[in-house]
């Protein structure tokens, strides 16, 4: 029988894009749609933030739990400027020792998925964020519990003593999720999903055969589960704002303490669970088998399922190579790594598509078309500090989306370069074709379609002019 549980929740708002950017006749419009960001600000807020938090507090002061959260740098910054309380709640709670704040990455952001070095250097920001808090995070969680081996490696090198990951059942195999594991020196936490959906997707759910949920019910069900402990896991927004007030799922939260309490079940945080108990066997998660707490896959497909992810990715990839070696743009470019962006892009059907539909702002291919203008916004202020030979370096050896492969016929055979860097060696490689391909203009209409107005100058050092 359970007696320990975690209740982690995530605070996350993006910073949206300006959907009239495609169509911008000059340079002079904003970048992100902060109108639309600040009516989404102030509404969660009033429907969830405030009241959560204020139940969190009355549990502490009645009950001693204490409760994980995870707040993006992107969200506190929309807060500061609009909902200023929610903070301030944030940083007492923190004081008197009813939450524990967990370090992440500050924009919520891929930056795992696109590099290590900025992913560290994100985490270390938000690190920041968290102290201004008074808080020290010493558990940590990758944006959307993305994990494999190589988060890990950054996250325990980093200082941090706990991971959070999702309980997936192609990584544990006949294991439970209700135990404390190991990944590559850091202690792993693994959300029980299932319990975790009955309140985040199932509870306002008339046609659940176990509705309504009530929360004694619940607590036993945590009670009755095999294990150590039960990991709990969902969006703060569920309560108050994915699920309104209306359906009873604030009561229930209330409720859940107290009969936590009543059932003998401790509300813990997660540095209190790794202190005390020993981890199982470690657990390993090759970069190809990457896991996450999205949709019924659980893995990177929500973000990089279509060829429109993909695409908006690779362009991501490059801007960012350009303003990383340009030294300006990078906290746009911050921006538009967030996950959301990329989210919205989904063309999932069925219950997938649905949760997609609900969080998206709009249609997947106008937000597309948005998306890649920002990208090129910032791609095209950051090259211009940029000189031929250093445009060359930061972005030649960057995989560029299939569509932009470059094909070279060799007569009976082709070959094809899948980046600036693979083009030029097998043009070397080749002479003829090098010849003719950057005789004829190809290689630079090639690059100018890829990069722009710098893409001529860039052929040239391609083509050895």
């Amino acid at each position: 029988m359970v007696n320990r549980l975690v209740l982690f929740l995530e605070m996350h708002q993006p910073r949206r894009i300006n959907p009239l950017l495609p169509y911008a006749v000059n340079r002079g419009l904003e970048l992100f749609d902060d109108g639309l960001n600040r009516r989404i600000a102030e509404r969660v807020a009033a429907n969830s933030y405030r009241r959560v938090l204020s139940i969190i507090g009355e549990a502490h002061e009645l009950y001693g739990s204490k409760v994980a959260i995870g707040i993006t740098g992107t969200l506190l910054e929309q807060l500061r400027r609009w909902a200023g309380d929610v903070v301030t709640q944030l940083g007492k709670l923190a004081e008197m020792g009813a939450i524990e704040l967990v370090g992440e990455t500050y924009y919520h952001s891929l930056a795992s998925e696109l590099d290590m070095g900025e992913f560290r250097e994100q985490v270390a920001m938000h690190v920041e964020a968290m102290r201004e808090l008074g808080a020290k995070p010493i558990t940590a969680e990758n944006t959307e519990f993305i994990l494999n081996n190589r988060v890990a490696d950054a996250v325990a090198g980093m200082g941090f003593q706990a991971l959070l990951g999702e309980g997936v059942e192609r990584v544990l195999g006949w294991r439970s999720p209700n135990y404390l594991y190991r990944i590559n020196g850091v202690k792993l936490l693994l959300r029980n999903y299932r319990l975790s959906d009955d309140v985040g997707f199932r509870f306002s759910n008339r046609e659940w055969d176990q509705y309504p949920l009530t929360a004694d019910k619940y607590v036993e069900w945590i009670k009755a589960s095999p294990g150590d402990l039960v990991f709990i896991g969902m969006d703060m927004e569920t309560f108050g704002e994915h699920q309104w007030e209306g359906t009873g799922i604030l009561e229930f939260l209330r409720w859940f303490f107290r009969h936590a309490r009543d059932g003998g079940v401790r509300i813990e945080a997660p540095s209190d669970i790794v202190k005390e108990l020993e981890a199982r066997e470690g657990i390993s998660i090759e970069p190809w088998g990457t896991i996450s707490w999205a949709d019924r896959e659980k893995d990177l497909s929500a973000w990089l399922g279509n060829e429109a992810q993909l695409r908006a990715f690779s362009f991501l990839r490059l801007a960012f190579a350009a303003a990383k070696r340009a030294g300006r743009d990078l906290e746009a470019w911050r921006y538009l790594s967030t996950s959301d962006h990329l989210y919205y892009l989904s063309g999932k059907h069925g219950p997938e598509g649905a949760v997609h539909g609900y969080f998206s702002p709009g249609n997947p291919t106008r937000y597309f078309d948005a998306f890649m203008a920002a990208i090129e916004r910032v791609w095209s202020h950051s090259t211009l500090k940029l000189g031929d030979a250093e445009l060359l370096e930061a972005v030649r050896g960057i995989e560029l989306p299939s569509e932009a492969w470059f094909r070279i016929d060799l007569g009976e055979s082709s070959v094809v370069g899948k980046s600036i860097d693979e083009v030029e060696s097998l043009l070397r490689e080749h002479g003829d074709a090098r010849r003719r391909y950057c005789g004829s203009g190809d290689v630079e209409r090639w690059l100018t379609n890829l990069l722009g107005p710098m893409g001529r100058r860039v052929a040239q050092g391609v083509c050895g002019q």
